[in-house]
């Protein structure tokens, strides 16, 4: 009896073992197809990922490659010994001091030395490289002649390159010969071969390692090489040449600087603000600068052909080039944005100068006759950026 029910489910025993058995089989070749195809898209994107990877291993590569070649043909250069070839001379120069200065920007810097009596600037020596002691004996002298960089000139990059890829321009314009073109030498524009300026200032007083300046035309942060005595016997040639255009002065005089109605009680406002980083020691003191300054166009040669413009312009457009002005007001191409003119739907011209920190607006007609408006405390003064500490425990003194 056992045997024989025994007998009658063993085909059934072996059907279901079947069906397991394929339904196993059906389940592995199912997973694999999934497995294989989502190796297939992990492997896919890991491609993506070793050419990404490579791309940017090869970039890296060659920027370092440059770096390298930069770095190598700087060490050449350096390593070589002077000789006759002046290519291959190298010399130790590197700034012995910064200029605090009463101008925050190039634009409203003046275009020549003694020009604004009034304009003030603090000379910080490092003294680390210039001890107190060598100032020494200088304040006995009025004037000193200072050896300094044009430092914010935009085509300075451009005087790294070889001279035959650096394009350096022979010829510059010239504010007095109106945007007419002369040879970099005859003027002291400061787009030159090697950007150093040279000018002259009265000196005020001297104190530890600062000395007090005035007369100045250099901007806000301009490194120093040098300072010597000015010595009129020598430095003053009587019946010294120039060119004639170097004589007309008059282009470049302003008819007459007035303000406006509310202009003083603005910046009696603003003065309380700027009083405590102010070069200056009161603002009847600063108002007098700001005439001065606007004593002389200041404007760019592309600003004084077309000073009404009906384009809406934030910028210089074109910063001017002195024939004879050797200050950083000047640069070369149209990327000063430090003077900013807005024409209004009227057709007025409205010109920006930065002050001590301050943002004084201003206008000026066909007559040369300039309306100074307003005034407002600019983002270096409420930012803090004005770093005068050293020189505000000595101003007081000195006023």
């Amino acid at each position: 009896m056992g045997s024989t029910v025994n007998s009658k489910w063993l085909p059934v025993t072996t059907t279901i073992t079947v069906a397991l058995a394929l339904l196993s089989a059906s389940t592995a070749a199912i997973s694999l197809y999934f497995c294989r195809k989502k190796s297939k898209v992990l492997y896919s994107k890991i491609q993506e990922l070793e050419i990404s990877l490579n791309s940017c291993m090869q970039k890296s590569a060659a920027e370092r490659q440059g770096r390298i070649r930069a770095q190598q043909d700087l060490r050449k250069t350096l390593a070589q010994p002077k000789s006759e070839n002046l290519e291959q001379a190298s010399y130790p120069m590197t700034p012995i001091g910064v200029v605090q200065s009463c101008f925050s920007t190039r634009n409203g810097t003046p275009r020549q030395p003694l020009l604004v009596p009034l304009a003030r600037a603090c000379l910080v020596f490092d003294s680390a490289r210039v001890p107190p002691a060598s100032l020494e004996g200088l304040v006995e002298y009025s004037h000193c002649w200072i050896i300094y960089v044009f430092h914010l000139n935009t085509d300075l990059v451009k005087l790294w390159k070889h001279p035959s890829r650096s394009k350096f321009k022979a010829k510059v314009r010239v504010p007095r010969l109106k945007g007419g073109r002369m040879g970099v030498f005859a003027t002291r524009s400061p787009h030159r071969p090697c950007p150093i300026g040279l000018t002259v200032a009265k000196v005020e007083a001297v104190q530890g390692n600062m000395v007090l300046l005035s007369g100045v035309d250099l901007v806000d942060g301009t490194p120093i090489l040098d300072i010597k005595p000015y010595l009129p016997y020598c430095d003053s040639i009587q019946g010294a040449a120039v060119p004639e255009w170097v004589m007309v002065d008059n282009m470049l005089a302003v008819a007459s600087v007035n303000f406006s109605e509310g202009f003083s009680s603005s910046l009696s406002d603003c003065w309380e603000t700027a009083k405590k980083k102010s070069l200056y020691a009161s603002p009847d003191e600063l108002q007098c600068l700001i005439k001065q300054v606007l004593s002389w166009d200041i404007r760019s040669i592309s600003q004084r052909n077309q000073p009404h413009d009906p384009l809406i312009k934030t910028g210089n457009g074109e910063a001017p080039h002195s024939a004879v002005d050797s200050n950083q007001n000047q640069d070369q191409e149209a990327s000063d944005n430090e003077n900013s003119q807005v024409c209004h739907p009227s057709g007025d011209v409205a010109y920006h100068l930065i002050l001590e920190g301050m943002d004084v607006s201003y206008r000026i007609d066909f007559n040369g006759i300039v309306i100074v408006e307003n005034v407002v405390v600019s983002s270096d003064i409420l930012n803090g950026n004005q770093n005068r500490s050293s020189f505000l425990m000595w101003r007081d003194e000195l006023s």
